[in-house]
C-alpha cells in the first residue's frame, strides 16, 4: 500500500513538473513566470523530501529545508526589485 502512496506522489510531482514549466515558458507576464518559478522550487522541494523519505537518508530534509527558505528569500527579493527597484 505504501509504494502505490509513494508512485501516486511521483506521479502527481512529475505532472506538477511539467506544468509549471508549461507556465513558465508560456508566462505572458514576468509575474507569471516568478510564480512557475517558485512553485518549481516547491515542488523540487518535494521531491527531495519524497527522495529523503524513500531512500531512508533523512540528511536530505535539512537540504530541503534550506532550500525552500532560500526559495523564499529569493521571491521576496525579485518581488520587492519588480515592486519598487532594490
Amino acid at each position: 500500500m505504501a509504494d502505490r502512496i509513494l508512485l501516486v506522489a511521483a506521479v502527481l510531482i512529475f505532472f506538477s513538473v511539467v506544468f509549471g514549466v508549461v507556465r513558465l515558458a508560456r508566462g505572458p507576464t514576468v509575474i507569471d513566470r516568478i510564480a512557475a518559478l517558485d512553485m518549481l522550487t516547491i515542488v523540487s522541494t518535494s521531491l527531495i523530501v519524497l527522495y529523503a523519505h524513500v531512500s531512508g537518508r533523512f540528511v536530505y530534509l535539512d537540504v530541503a529545508l534550506i532550500y525552500g527558505g532560500l526559495s523564499f528569500l529569493g521571491v521576496l527579493a525579485v518581488a520587492r526589485y519588480l515592486e519598487r527597484g532594490l
